[in-house]
């Protein structure tokens, strides 16, 4: 199977050709809202960090900038910081460029004398960076070039028993077909680990596993926290779960069962091709940042309560096997899945049925939260205190 996308110059294939409008820190945010707002084709992301910040967390963001920058769905980049951040934007241009051939400018609202100025000379230049973007053609791409991210929030107990083991039926359909899903969320391997840790590939990548459930747990006990404090969430608890490890048990089944190939860290870009898992925080948004910064062309999202989480580089596509949850919030939810737990649908039909709605998103088909304009960012930090 094939899909029609646009090819990049470092061998992958965007499902989007947007102009992205990056900002460095969070003073940037606003003033790339404003650009965006005024080209058509551009994208913008508001992010709440990026200065005044220990070196760990100041890594962790210049991953996701970078990562955002390089997604095959971003054509060109223009970069708006203020002048005294962490890492200004004239040195975060030099990384992207060091990392990617695409066209990248950047300004800096202080050096440019303000707002004003700064979005005049922006707004330029993302407007030329949209009209070379318009020439490029869509070509016919090998499904090699999929990488799917795989994400669930605001689960209940339809989740695990429908919508995650359909999306595993869809991650496993497209493995055989040759592309890649990425599965995060390592909290909620939590009481499951052991379970995940069977399909790795070697021995090695089993014990990471284990291992980073582990850390994680013990991390949080040395700052006096336990994760099940957080973990199921009330809405989860509301929705029919009653332990980590039954929340966990289910969100598994969602990256299906083909043996896992590699375990990434927070942000990082895939070297293999398969069945991929990375090592992210339990909040969805932040988990959907984290696969979008690592290259993820299209993210398909399963929900027991209902979402409305969208993300301005990369589609996400939303499912819920709870039929009133569809009924109710139909305006967010993409596909209904229900049939399955009313008996009209097995898991794989179901599995099928994804499998056409996210080529039909990869070859142009605007999700619910890409069609609103929804952008949902959010970066964990790597270093707290407590």
């Amino acid at each position: 199977m094939n899909f029609f996308g646009y090819k990049r110059s470092d061998g992958r294939a965007g499902i989007r050709n947007h102009v992205l409008i990056l900002p460095t820190c969070a003073c940037g945010s606003e003033t790339a809202r404003i650009v965006a707002s005024q080209v058509r084709g551009a994208v913008n992301i508001i992010f709440n960090t990026g200065c005044s910040d220990v070196q760990a967390n100041t890594d962790l963001s210049q991953k996701i900038l970078t990562g955002f920058a390089c997604n095959p769905n971003v054509f060109g980049v223009v970069i708006i910081g203020l002048g005294c951040e962490t890492v200004p934007h004239a040195k975060l241009r030099e990384k992207i460029q060091s990392m990617t051939s695409k066209p990248v400018v950047s300004f800096g609202i202080q050096e440019e004398g303000g707002t004003l100025k700064t979005i005049e000379k922006a707004v330029r230049a993302a407007r030329d960076l949209a009209a070379e973007a318009a020439l490029q053609q869509k070509e016919l791409c090998d499904i090699s070039e999929l990488l799917l991210g795989i994400e669930c929030g605001g689960s209940d107990a339809t989740s695990g028993i429908a919508s995650n083991p359909a999306v595993g039926n869809l991650s496993d359909k497209l493995i055989d077909l040759g592309a890649s899903t990425l599965m995060s969320e390592s909290i909620e391997w939590i009481g499951g680990e052991h379970v995940l840790a069977k399909r790795a590939a070697t021995p090695e990548l089993h014990n990471k596993i284990i291992k980073i459930c582990a850390d994680y747990e013990a991390h949080l006990k040395a700052a006096g926290q336990d994760c099940r404090a957080g973990q199921p969430t009330p809405g989860n608890k509301f929705g029919g779960l009653s332990t980590i490890d039954e929340k966990s048990l289910g969100c598994i089944r969602k990256g299906g069962t083909r043996p896992i190939v590699e375990v990434l860290n927070q942000a990082e870009r895939p070297t293999k091709r398969g069945a991929i898992v990375m090592d992210t925080a339990g909040y969805d948004i932040s988990s959907v940042t984290s696969m979008a910064a690592a290259g993820c062309n299209a993210i398909i999202f399963t929900t027991g309560r209902g979402t409305p989480t969208g993300n301005a580089i990369v589609p996400v596509f939303k499912v819920t096997a709870n039929a009133q949850t569809f009924s109710w919030m139909e305006d967010n939810l993409d596909a209904d899945l229900s049939g399955i737990i009313s008996g009209k649908l097995t898991i794989d039909a179901a599995g099928d049925l994804l499998l056409k709605k996210i080529f039909d998103v990869c070859n142009g088909r605007l999700t619910k939260a890409e069609a609103y304009g929804f952008s949902d960012v959010a970066v964990d930090h790597v270093c707290r205190f407590v």
